[in-house]
């Protein structure tokens, strides 16, 4: 862990670069200091169908959503999250000059014992910071 995902309407595909917001959020996540490199996942997923607000088709919508493991204080959990919220905001600044775009985020701790890990990546990367 941490797992992040972020769900989008299809029809921001013409004016966000997904590729380069999954890597603002990546260099936030380790920003904090919480999470070991090995461990991070951001992904941006595609919605096809979806339905918003007043279906106005310029309608549009990120959602974010950010497992963890447990372990971090409710105020390391907080940071965490404002800080990935307020960098996402600055880079998708342009969507909020138009009254058609919303943006959210959760961060949700997994239970671990109902999560199950096997991860070679880890141990290159001890080796290699060792």
């Amino acid at each position: 862990m941490p797992h992040f995902t972020m769900d989008y309407s299809a029809n921001l595909d013409r004016t966000v670069d997904f590729d380069a917001l999954c890597r603002v959020v990546h260099a936030e996540v380790l920003k904090t200091g919480l999470f070991e490199v090995g461990a991070v996942r951001v992904r941006a997923i595609r919605c096809e169908a979806y339905a918003i607000a007043d279906l106005l088709a310029e309608n549009a919508f990120i959602d974010m959503s950010f497992r963890i493991g447990e372990g971090r204080s409710e105020d390391d959990k907080r940071r965490t999250g404002e800080a990935i919220f307020q960098a996402v905001t600055k880079h998708l600044d342009t969507l909020f000059q138009t009254p058609h775009f919303a943006l959210t985020l959760e961060i949700r701790e997994i239970d671990p014992a109902l999560s199950w890990k096997k991860n070679a990546i880890h141990p290159r990367l001890r080796k290699k910071n060792s």
